[in-house]
Parts: structure tokens; C-alpha cells; sequence
């Protein structure tokens, strides 16, 4: 507990009252400092900007450790060699992708909030356990994150465990 000394309190009486206030605020926003994005916002560009969109996984965050470290999940190739990816239906309605093992996708859902996805669905072929784990982490993330932001040719899945998975833009031209 902060002591103000009782001469300057006399003296000062609203210098106590700005000083126990600003603790106060200063409790207030800390208590949401370590959220990315703060205290329950859910951020995300319109569907119509990443409508036709391909992605492919290139990094993998895992939340910070104790202390304050970022660490970076290993991110193998798909048993053919295929990447994790997730891409955007031209209509924006829909989301799918490769999730380490298997095949799926989502409905697209947006309000004043942003986007969020419902109604997953995938394949079930049989993969390795380690690659089992990935894929249920994977989907894990995608299905409960936070923030999508987009910069250009990268997207960010930010969840809600501070887990930030990073996505290149592919190229979508038919050929």
C-alpha cells in the first residue's frame, strides 16, 4: 500500500485523492496489459478482404514463457509435402485449408465485431500422433482466437493463449 506522509496529505488534500486514483487506473489497464488485443475485443479485416485469399502457415508463436520469451512451434510439411493452409472462398462465406493431416473447412460468420467461424468440418484420415497433436492445435487456434490481422501478404491468427500464427499470401491466380 502507497504512504503518502500525513504532513503533505494536510497540506495537499487532493494530491492524496490523484495519487490513490491514478493507482487505481493504473490497475485498471494493467489488468488488461497482457491481453493481445485488449480485454475481449475481437478484431478482424471484412470478409471482403480476404475474399479469393490463399494462405500458407510460416510461424507458429507459442505463448510467451515465464519469462517473457517467445518461442516458435517446429512446423513440418504435410505427409506429401503440403503446407498448413487455410484459403477464403470468393464469396466469403467459407474457409478451408490442409491442417497438417487432414482436410477442412468452416463457415464464415461477420458483424460489427469482425469475423468468426462455425461449423467445422473435416476429413479423419490417420496421421502420425505427433502430427495428430498439430492438427488438433492447429484447429484448436483457429477455431477459438481472438484477433485476425491482416498486413499486406501476412496474416496473423492471434488466440486467445497469445499463440500467433503467422500466414504468407499465396498466389491464387488460376492457371
Amino acid at each position: 500500500m502507497l504512504k503518502i506522509h500525513s504532513s503533505i496529505a494536510m497540506k495537499y488534500p487532493f494530491k492524496r485523492l490523484t495519487v490513490a486514483f491514478s493507482i487505481l487506473t493504473l490497475g485498471f489497464f494493467s489488468g488488461c496489459a497482457n491481453v493481445i488485443p485488449p480485454c475481449g475485443a475481437k478484431i478482424s479485416p471484412p470478409s471482403s478482404e480476404l475474399r479469393d485469399t490463399k494462405w500458407e502457415l510460416i510461424r507458429w508463436n507459442l505463448t510467451p514463457n515465464m519469462n517473457g520469451e517467445v518461442r516458435a512451434r517446429p512446423i513440418p510439411q504435410g505427409d506429401a509435402g503440403e503446407p498448413i493452409q487455410i484459403a477464403f472462398d470468393v464469396n466469403g462465406q467459407r474457409i478451408s485449408g490442409f491442417s497438417a493431416c487432414n482436410r477442412f473447412t468452416a463457415r464464415i460468420n461477420e458483424d460489427e465485431r469482425g469475423i468468426t467461424l462455425d461449423q467445422f468440418a473435416s476429413t479423419k484420415m490417420a496421421c502420425s500422433p505427433q502430427r495428430m497433436e498439430l492438427e488438433n492445435d492447429f484447429l484448436y487456434e483457429l477455431n477459438d482466437y481472438r484477433t485476425i490481422v491482416r498486413d499486406g501478404d501476412r496474416l496473423l491468427i492471434i488466440g486467445r493463449d497469445r499463440e500467433v500464427l503467422s500466414f504468407a499470401q499465396k498466389n491464387t491466380a488460376k492457371k
